[in-house]
């Protein structure tokens, strides 16, 4: 989890133009100081940021700077999720298959890892078709429906 976190907010780091924010950060992160980093992300998530909004769900989720809030880790991986981050959303696809933060459904679970795998995860991948597996055939159209909806309304390819 450390290990993502600190390569996702790297790489958000690098292309967002709020970069010396996210970068002073990322310096807090690095130096333990998780309260100062959280602080800060929150700030840029609130404003809109998608790897800031990532960054804050992995402190909630890690509990790292502020209390473990599954809850409040799932809400900022959704809203990153919607906004196309690959990230986001192979984590509230699993956050969904296992009822972590939100009720379990299996069928916004594999919605969402769909999304991600489209976006090149091969982990959700692999974790959509155990979703599958479990999942009753009503669970599967209504996930088919969510992704039909989805491609409606954005004809460009998703997933990023």
């Amino acid at each position: 989890m450390r290990r993502l976190l600190i390569s996702l907010v790297v790489l958000g780091a690098c292309m967002t133009p709020v970069r010396a924010d996210f970068l002073n950060a990322l310096s807090a992160y690095d130096a333990g100081a998780y309260g100062v980093a959280f602080t800060e992300w929150r700030r840029l998530a609130e404003a809109g940021n998608v790897d800031a909004q990532v960054a804050v769900a992995g402190l909630y989720e890690a509990g790292l700077g502020i209390a473990q809030n599954n809850r409040a880790a799932a809400h900022w991986y959704e809203r990153a999720a919607q906004r196309g981050n690959v990230v986001a959303r192979l984590n509230i696809g699993d956050f969904y298959s296992r009822g972590i933060g939100v009720p379990r459904d299996r069928a916004r679970a594999w919605y969402w890892l769909s999304l991600a795998a489209e976006g090149g995860s091969d982990w959700a991948r692999r974790r959509r078709e155990t979703v599958a597996a479990a999942m009753s055939p009503e669970d599967m159209v209504r996930a088919k429906a969510l992704l039909k909806a989805v491609r409606r309304r954005s004809p460009r390819p998703l997933g990023g």
